[in-house]
């Protein structure tokens, strides 16, 4: 294994660890909106339920997952169309997941290490 190739798999798996860290930060911010919205019966209680922990990680991990998607689109050599669906991918809520597993099939994602 060369430099180069520890150093794809190194940012491979970065890219994937903040995509799947931000689908996890998405689903924890809706379940503290469902919380906080649904589950709350007196809405003058003041109780916030999750939503101020849950939103600046969400908020965080989103920023991160932008970055990353910004610093290793030419990395892996993405056109702008990849790029823009990876960027897109962040607004659905999990979404970021769905397109790391669809990129990483699609071999978007450099070498995968079950092919090293």
């Amino acid at each position: 294994m060369t430099i180069t190739d520890i150093a794809t798999s190194r940012t491979r798996t970065w890219f994937r660890t903040i995509a799947i860290a931000e689908a996890i930060s998405w689903a924890g911010l809706l379940i503290a909106m469902i919380f906080k919205w649904v589950v709350q019966a007196d809405p003058h209680s003041g109780i916030q339920g999750g939503v101020p922990i849950m939103g600046p990680i969400h908020g965080g991990v989103f920023v991160a997952y932008v970055v990353t998607c910004l610093s290793v689109c030419s990395k892996f050599g993405w056109s702008a169309k990849t790029t823009a669906l990876a960027l897109a991918s962040s607004i659905p809520p999990l979404f970021t997941y769905v397109f790391e597993v669809l990129a990483d099939k699609r071999g978007l994602l450099g070498k995968s290490s079950a092919t090293s």
